[in-house]
Parts: structure tokens; C-alpha cells; sequence
């Protein structure tokens, strides 16, 4: 059993949107697949991804899981519930995430996680003066009681923080963490689009800075810049083309020293640094 698990709600109905926001483009990739790489690297066990009844989905790596809420416009309870059921016998705790939120940072993630100490149940975030259960952990055991407030139609998370052992992080908090501080220090994570003036506004936003170095035969291949390099880039495949690279089966990336891919649309957050090797030339 891993010690955290990822959920992230995808169900919505994005009526204010007026078009799914789970397909929405985000730097040649889409919202839905930038957050599952984000949340994924947060946790350090399965990300599920909790859809609407027949609810299509755009590309989604093989490792992700997908599993349908019971029923679909009943709020974020419900698709809460079908993700801890997902879960609960892979993971003691979950992080909790909406799809709509384009800045998620790992280190976010992985504070939140770090609150939830063993005395409590949920590791709530209060952002911008608002309780952020779709930005939250959980522990997976609570599944039931959140299946038996369904049954009685008490479906507002609040029901759920009345019940159960809560810790609230207030912005001060959470920005006690000196990393998360340096590398979000507005706790952007929680931004999260309703309208489609939102989106536009954070799709113009700069892309993250980025540090990318080219090792081996790879250095003579690149644009004539410094090596390393700081450039901005959301996605691996944006990295590549910065550095002057067609990201293709004959290149690999070492994603903070670790882990490898050649995956274009893997995410990129603020102080990663990718490694760029000719994958047949061992570097």
C-alpha cells in the first residue's frame, strides 16, 4: 500500500465555461492532462480520474486510472466518494483535485499531504479566504462516512468537516514551507477557472521557468544558447523546442535528476530542471 494516492474530479459540468474544461488546450496538451501529471508527481502512489457518466476524456497516460461518479451534477461529494472507493485499498491518504487548476504545483501537493498527521482526517488549505476541499487530503478511509452523508442527501463538503478530525492551513501555514514559498509564493495552485475570461487570463500567463541542460551530442544539436538554460515551458515537448531539440525516440529527459521520459506534454512546474541525453548514445 502507497502512503498517498491522487483524485481528480473531472466531472463537472463547466456550465459557466461553456465547454468541458477537461479538454481545454494548455500549451499543446489539454487542463485534464496537465493537473493528472501535476497530481502525479505530488503523490507517490495511483492517480484516479473521476468522470461523469459516459463523460469522454481527452488522452490520458496508461498509468492513469478512470472510474465513473454514480451520478452525474451532484457535487463534488459524490465524485469524492467514487474516488476514495477507487483508492482506498492502494493508499492511506489522497490528494483531492479539480480539474480546472492549470498552476498546481507538486510541492502544494506535497504539503497539504505532509499536515495530515496522524490525528487528523482531512488537511483543509484556507486561500484568498476560502476553504479549498478540492485542493485538500484525505484520508481514504472515510469513504463510508462520505457515502453515508450521500444516502442523506447532505451533499455540501461542509457536512463532511463537521464529522470528521479537520486541520485548517491557512495561508501563513502553508507558506512556512520554505520550497513551496520560493517556487509558489501567491499559492496560485488553488486558481482555478470558472469562465472563459479566466482561462484566457492564465493561458497568456508566461509558461514556468524552467532549467534545461543538453548533455552529450545533444549540446551541438541545440540553438548556440548558454547550457544550462533558463527558459519558459509548461510541457517537456515546449522544453525541447526552447532548447532547440525535436523531442523524438532518439532523446530521453531526466526530469529532476530522476524521472526519465520522453513523453511532449509531461508537465513542467517552476524550479524543474530537465536533462536532455541522445537516448542511443548512452548521453
Amino acid at each position: 500500500m502507497s502512503a498517498s494516492a491522487g483524485i481528480v474530479l473531472a466531472g463537472g459540468r463547466s456550465s459557466r465555461m461553456g465547454r468541458p474544461k477537461a479538454a481545454l488546450e494548455w500549451h499543446g496538451s489539454t487542463l485534464l492532462r496537465r493537473v493528472v501529471g501535476i497530481v502525479g508527481r505530488g503523490v507517490d502512489g495511483q492517480v484516479v480520474v473521476v468522470r461523469a457518466p459516459g463523460q469522454a476524456l481527452p488522452t490520458l497516460p496508461a498509468s492513469v486510472e478512470v472510474v465513473e461518479d454514480a451520478h452525474e451534477g451532484r457535487g463534488p461529494l459524490q465524485g469524492l466518494a467514487a474516488g476514495l472507493a477507487a483508492v482506498r485499498d492502494r493508499a492511506e491518504t489522497a490528494y483531492v483535485s479539480s480539474t480546472d487548476v492549470p498552476l498546481l504545483h507538486p510541492r502544494f501537493i506535497r504539503r497539504v499531504l505532509a499536515a495530515l498527521e496522524p490525528d487528523v482526517d482531512v488537511a483543509l488549505p484556507h486561500v484568498g479566504g476560502f476553504p479549498q476541499p478540492l485542493a485538500a487530503a484525505y484520508r481514504t478511509g472515510l469513504v463510508d462516512l462520505v457515502e453515508r452523508l450521500i444516502a442523506e442527501d447532505r451533499m455540501r463538503p461542509a457536512f463532511l468537516f463537521e464529522a470528521c478530525r479537520v486541520r485548517h492551513l491557512d495561508e501563513a501555514t502553508l507558506l512556512a514551507d520554505p520550497a513551496l514559498a520560493a517556487l509558489d509564493p501567491a499559492l496560485e495552485s488553488v486558481l482555478n477557472l470558472n469562465e472563459p475570461s479566466d482561462y484566457e487570463a492564465a493561458r497568456g500567463r508566461p509558461a514556468p521557468e524552467v532549467t534545461v541542460q543538453r548533455f552529450g551530442a545533444l549540446r551541438r544539436l541545440g540553438n548556440g544558447g548558454r547550457d544550462p538554460a533558463i527558459v519558459h515551458a509548461a510541457t517537456l515537448g515546449e522544453a525541447a523546442a526552447a532548447s532547440g531539440l525535436t523531442l523524438d525516440e532518439h532523446i530521453v529527459a531526466a526530469l529532476n535528476g530522476d524521472q526519465m521520459t520522453r513523453d511532449p506534454e509531461a508537465p513542467l512546474a517552476a524550479g524543474d530542471t530537465v536533462a536532455f541525453l541522445a537516448a542511443d548514445a548512452g548521453g
